[in-house]
């Protein structure tokens, strides 16, 4: 299965809404890992956009797991 890597947006005031740019995709996960790190790196300051790597059967797949809304993970005290 290949490794999708993705440009993930959204609009100011609308974090559910999720605008997808797929902009690589490769076999092996080092080569996606490192990609999406030198990506990341380019970014300026102000840009809002999220890399991310997904691993999935094919780019639809990736995308609906992209898609999917989760909730933020509750942070216990002595985790912090």
């Amino acid at each position: 299965m290949p490794y999708y890597v993705f440009k993930m947006t959204s609009p100011e005031g609308m974090e559910l809404v999720k605008n997808l740019e797929l902009m690589a995709e490769y076999e092996l996960f080092r080569d996606a890992k490192n990609f999406a790190k030198t990506k990341r790196a380019e970014q300026h300051k102000d840009d809002s956009a999220i890399i991310k790597v997904m691993f999935a059967d094919n780019q639809l797949l990736a995308e609906e797991q992209l898609m999917a809304y989760r909730e933020k993970p509750v942070v216990m005290e002595h985790e912090k």
